[in-house]
C-alpha cells in the first residue's frame, strides 16, 4: 500500500498512521536524505526477522536505526566528547557513524564487536515518523542484498510491496547510500564511501 505524503510539511495525521502500523507491528519503506528505506520498530523482534528475510541478508550484519536528535543517540550509544562533536556538526545528515552501544539496544542490532550504527537523516518524513513513534526505527536500504537501493517509491511498492506493509511515498530520491563512519577509539574511520563528504575523517 502506498501512502503519500508531503515531503516538506508531513501531515500529522498521515504520520500517525504509519506510527500506528508500526506499533502494531508493521515493516514499511520510507524515504531518507539519501534513498528509500526500509524499518520498522526497533522494539519489534519479528519486523527485524521479516526484514532480514525479505533483504535476503545475514544475520551477522546487523542493521543501522534512525534516531530523531542527539539525546536520543546518547540512549543507545556511548557518545564521548569527541563522537558528540561530530555528531553535532554532521548531523542531521547522510552519515551512518558507528559507535559503542548501550545496555538498551536489541541484541538483533549489536555486531559482534558491540557496536551500533545510527543515523538522523535529513528528511522531515522519517524524521516526524521517529519523533510521533518515540523510539528509534530500523534502517535499510530498499533492496535485496546485492542489488541497487531503490529510489522510486513505486518501484519499490512493485519490487518488495509483497513483503512490506506500507510504502510512505515522499517523492523519487536517488539510489545513493550513506556514508559509514566509524568513531570507535574517538577516531573517525571511513567504511563506506556514499553521499556525504568524507574528507575530514582520518
Amino acid at each position: 500500500m502506498l501512502l503519500e505524503i508531503n515531503p516538506e510539511n508531513p501531515q500529522p495525521r498521515l504520520v500517525a498512521r504509519v506510527v500506528e502500523l508500526l506499533r502494531g507491528g508493521g515493516v514499511i519503506a520510507y524515504p531518507t536524505d539519501t534513498t528509500y528505506g526500509i524499518g520498522c520498530s526497533i522494539l519489534n523482534k519479528r519486523g527485524i526477522e521479516r526484514i532480514y528475510l525479505l533483504k535476503q541478508r545475514e544475520k551477522k550484519k546487523p542493521f543501522s536505526f534512525i534516531c530523531t536528535d542527539l539525546a536520543e543517540v546518547a540512549r543507545y550509544a556511548r557518545v564521548s566528547n569527541y563522537a558528540f562533536k561530530i555528531l553535532k556538526r554532521h548531523l542531521p545528515g547522510p552519515y551512518t557513524f558507528v559507535l559503542e552501544a548501550s545496555s538498551v539496544v536489541p541484541d538483533l542490532l549489536i555486531t559482534k564487536q558491540k557496536t551500533v550504527g545510527i543515523r538522523i537523516p535529513d528528511n522531515p518524513i522519517c524524521h516526524a515518523i521517529v519523533r510521533e513513534l518515540g523510539h528509534p526505527i530500523v534502517t535499510t536500504s530498499a533492496n535485496r542484498s546485492g542489488d541497487e537501493p531503490i529510489g522510486d517509491p513505486f518501484m519499490v511498492e512493485r519490487e518488495l510491496g509483497n513483503d512490506l506493509d506500507m510504502v510512505v511515498d515522499g517523492g523519487v530520491l536517488s539510489a545513493d547510500v550513506s556514508s559509514v563512519i566509524s568513531l570507535i577509539g574517538d577516531v573517525a574511520t571511513v567504511l563506506r564511501r556514499g553521499v556525504g563528504n568524507v574528507s575530514w575523517c582520518a
